[in-house]
């Protein structure tokens, strides 16, 4: 492989990287949509217990901080594929394991994020009310947040199961085009 040509067979095609792109960009974008919905529901019901408690508010800002924790998730998965899209022998197989971890971690995060936004939004209203409600708050938003760490989980093992590099066979070198004038 040179500058001239770029390596390529039935099972290494051009398209490959494509499909693990598109599963970084899932696992970012579901995982932050889950953590925004989650941060802004649960924000909701902050600001309208704080006006009727405003000591109560830092105990209030846990569904926050789990929604939060929800975006990073995406973020270290779009990284793990995107380290694999970048190297030079990326055989389709790859691409579509990437993209399968993904759309896992992405839906999983989504999911947690809206469960944490409306069990925070309801929650620290009625922890407001009534104090002893608080620590079955927090489990609940623990067991939310658990099903984002299991997405998380299931896209490290599932992109790095992927075939190696050597699974690509027969290969061809294709020409690149010469840019149009």
């Amino acid at each position: 492989m040179d500058s001239a040509g770029v390596l390529v067979s039935d099972l290494c095609p051009v398209y490959a990287p494509f499909f693990g792109s598109m599963g970084a960009v899932a696992a970012l974008v579901f995982c932050v949509l889950g953590s925004a919905y989650g941060t802004a529901k649960a924000g909701i019901g902050i600001a309208s217990v704080g006006v009727m408690k405003p000591d109560f508010i830092m105990k209030a800002l846990v569904p926050v901080i789990f929604a939060a924790a929800i975006g990073i998730y995406g973020l270290i998965i779009a990284i793990l594929i995107n380290d694999n899209v970048k190297k030079p022998i990326y055989p389709l197989a790859n691409g579509f394991a990437d993209l399968a971890a993904g759309l896992c971690c992405g839906l999983s995060g989504l999911a947690a994020g809206m469960a944490i936004g409306v069990v925070g939004d309801a929650g620290v209203r009625s922890a407001a009310q009534q104090p002893q409600m608080y620590i079955g708050v927090v489990l609940i938003l623990i067991f939310a947040e658990a099903l984002a760490l299991f997405g998380m989980i299931l896209g490290i093992v599932l992109q790095g199961a992927a075939p190696n590099a050597g699974s690509c066979q027969q290969l061809t070198v294709v020409p690149k085009m010469a840019p149009a004038a």
